[in-house]
């Protein structure tokens, strides 16, 4: 009788302490449950995830990469690009506006052309590119997946430059040797330039601007294209011969070009908003502080304040994503690619403009 009443206490005694255990239980799988509906990769990085948090918006609670890897052309001491996009990067203004968006990291990349940055968008390398029309031109109508986000100037000038004591006029360029930048908006400017003169009896080799200077320097090539950013001015001084250049054809002038990858705004829809208005700030801050940001400029480009003023003026930077003007530019550089089958394939740009 005593056994039975021992056990039978034993079994009371134990009961509460097996209904705290499986409430513990139950606990423990709800808050995992809890853990695993919050819309957050598990792999993601704290910042990420807190920045996320505090911004509060959809995109940022979804499947954005903490890192953005964005590309430009220009190679420089301080590896930077120029205009709103370099001044925010150098100032940390684009930095702190991405994190409020859980991109915490952003790495850029300068590419010594067009074509090698576009190369890198398709292989998924980088997940945005500043450039030139004329390379995103062709990329597009090649079959690249990117959509282009902004286009941030329209005054982008070519110049031919003949070798001292050779060509003087563009008709004695005829059955000379020209070096170009393939796939450039110099590219674009030269062809169309050549085009326009009746000259067709003439032959481009594709040599980057350094390697272009020292074989102008040689006698190698009669003539080369360049821009203000690589110093043409300097070749007119130091001599070389100015046989041209797009300030006297308006419709040749390049212009300047964000593209993303079709990939990446498929992971941040709302990206074209935020990196627009990041720039838009950038901009702002650099009109604060123009001598500072002239005197960015001319480190970038190893140039004087002076010319920097004259060639890169803060008045030719667009303020609009997209203008009727850049537009219009953008259809007449299309066309001209197209007819000249530098651009594989004929398209709509509205097809082409993110909005």
């Amino acid at each position: 009788m005593m056994n039975k009443f021992l056990k039978s206490k034993k079994r009371s005694s134990m009961l509460p302490r097996r209904l705290f255990i499986a409430g513990l239980f139950l606990s423990l799988l709800l808050l995992q449950a809890c853990s695993n509906t919050g819309g957050e990769s598990s792999d993601a990085q704290p910042g990420a995830q807190t920045s996320a948090a505090k911004a509060g918006t959809a995109e940022a609670k979804g499947n954005v990469k903490p890192v953005l890897n964005f590309g430009f052309i220009g190679t420089n001491d301080l590896n930077l690009p120029g205009g709103p996009e370099g001044w925010g990067l150098h100032k940390g203004i684009i930095q702190e506006e991405l994190k409020k968006h859980g991109i915490t990291e952003v790495k850029w990349t300068g590419f010594p052309n067009g074509p090698d940055l576009t190369e890198s968008l398709i292989s998924g390398r980088l997940d945005i590119g500043s450039m030139g029309d004329t390379p995103s031109i062709i990329a597009y109508s090649s079959g690249a997946k990117i959509r282009l986000i902004t286009q941030g100037s329209t005054n982008s000038i070519g110049y031919l430059i003949g070798k001292k004591d050779g060509p003087k006029t563009l008709s004695e360029l005829k059955g000379k040797t020209i070096a170009i930048q393939k796939g450039s908006f110099m590219h674009r400017y030269v062809v169309g330039l050549l085009k326009d003169a009746g000259i067709t009896d003439y032959k481009l080799v594709h040599m980057l601007i350094p390697d272009a200077k020292a074989a102008l320097a040689r006698g190698d090539v009669d003539a080369m294209t360049n821009n203000t950013t690589q110093g043409a001015l300097e070749q007119i001084e130091a001599g070389f011969i100015h046989l041209d250049d797009a300030t006297k054809h308006p419709h040749l002038r390049g212009s300047g070009t964000t593209v993303a990858a079709d990939e990446y705004l498929a992971s941040f829809p709302d990206f074209q908003k935020v990196w627009n208005d990041a720039r838009e700030k950038a901009l702002a801050d650099l009109k604060q502080h123009e001598e500072e940001y002239y005197e960015f400029i001319a480190q970038l480009q190893g140039q004087s304040v002076e010319i920097v003023k004259q060639t890169n003026p803060i008045s030719a930077i667009k303020e609009e994503p997209f203008t009727e003007e850049g537009l219009k530019l953008l259809e007449g550089t299309k066309d001209f690619l197209v007819e000249e089958k530098l651009a594989k394939r004929n398209f709509e740009i509205n097809d082409w403009v993110l909005k």
